[in-house]
Order: C-alpha cells, then structure tokens, then sequence
C-alpha cells in the first residue's frame, strides 16, 4: 500500500495507538514464506517518531477491520497487557450461513491443532485451549444471518471454527466453510480500548468492507431483529 492509502485507513489516533482499518485480503506481518504484508506500509505511520508502530494484536489475512497499533516500546506494552486481561472490547461482524434458532448465545468449544502440517488451520479439540464466543443475531434473510460475535478468549481462528462448528459457518469461509468465489464475510467491526485511567475507553469503528456491504444492507433492511 502507498503512504497515502494506509493514511486514509487510519480510523482513530494519539500519542499512543493508531487504530486503522485493515483491508481484506493481505497478511498484518510477514510469514515463514515471506511475501507482502501491511507491516510493509507502516512508515507511513510515524508521524514524526523515530520507529514505525507495530503491531498490538493480530486479524487474518482474510479478515478486515479495526487493527490496533502501538505507537511505541512502552505503549505496545499497555495494550499488550490490556489484551491478555481481555479488557479490550471486540466486536466482530459476520455473515453466515444457516441461521441461528435463538437470537443470542455462547459457543464454548475448546480448540487445539487441526494437523501440525495444516499450519493454523484449527479444530475444536475437548483437550484444547479453552475458548468462547458470544453471539447476537441482527438479522435474517433466508437461510443467511448477520450476527454480531464477540471473543471472549483469543484463538487462532476461533470465531470462524466456532461459528462452523456450531452449525452457520461464515459465508466465504474456503476453510472451515464451504467456501466459493466470494471474500470471508468476517469484519472486525469495532474496538474499545481503555487505554488512559479516568477516561472513558476509546471507541472505534471500521466500516464496512466492500464485499459485505450490500449484503448487509439487504439484510438489515429486511429482516432485522
């Protein structure tokens, strides 16, 4: 991505964190394979620090949304540990396949390695890490759904082999769903970040990608609930 691509991505900024939004369909880092990622861009994102932000968390390749950015040594520290006390609200976007019989739930499906030749691809395993996922229907139409997941743990993969698992694996899902020609419908919708004591959490939210937006907007516009 040029400099003034990534720019525009950026959805939220401050002394500490850049929160930008995070294009479907390329790495956040560089793999054992090597290749293009989004750290490639990140120098664009100084704004006059001597060293590029780095990365606070991950999303999939497939994935696109709010990522978060530290802007240096001691803030990646804060927003590391603000991650693993699992103080930083998520909220993911998805559409499925199959929809859900009640409006609300959690899936709480441990999960472990599929294969150790598979690389991350993931399996629910009953001696698996612990793993949970909170989930809301926001509409419905036909035999797809729009729901509203939230992590509540943070595995490789977790929301796709949750929501397959639990019988509405998400559209475009080539891995765990059936697949097809069409992008994953998996967006990382918002962020809240309660980064500064008494301050209220910093609030984000990406907007919608472009491959999940009219489907969406079928969706809500006919069918919400």
């Amino acid at each position: 991505m040029t400099a003034e691509e990534i720019q525009a991505r950026i959805l939220y900024r401050d002394g500490l964190l850049l929160v930008i939004d995070k294009p479907a369909g390329i790495a956040v880092h560089k793999g054992p394979k090597g290749g293009q990622s989004l750290e490639d861009s990140f120098d664009a994102l100084r704004f006059g620090l001597p060293r590029n932000p780095a990365l606070a968390h991950r999303l999939d390749r497939e994935t696109s949304g709010c990522l978060a950015l530290g802007r240096h040594h001691k803030a990646l520290e804060r927003l590391g540990l603000l991650f693993k006390q699992g103080k930083i609200g998520k909220s993911y976007w998805a559409i499925v396949e199959g929809a859900p019989r009640q409006a609300e739930g959690l899936i709480d499906f441990p999960l472990g390695r599929l294969d150790p030749s598979r690389g991350w691809w993931m399996r629910v395993d009953e001696n698996g890490a612990k793993a949970q996922t909170r989930w809301r229907v926001l509409a419905v139409r036909d035999n797809l759904a729009l729901l509203a997941l939230t992590p509540l743990t943070g595995r490789t993969h977790q929301l796709r082999v949750h929501c397959a698992s639990a019988g509405f694996p998400i559209l475009g899902d080539r891995i765990y769903g059936r697949g097809g020609d069409i992008p994953l419908n998996l967006h990382a919708r918002s962020l809240e970040i309660p980064l500064y004591k008494n301050k209220e959490p910093i609030k984000v939210e990406a907007p919608l990608p472009p491959h999940m937006r009219e489907a969406v907007t079928i969706l809500l516009g006919d069918g919400a609930r």
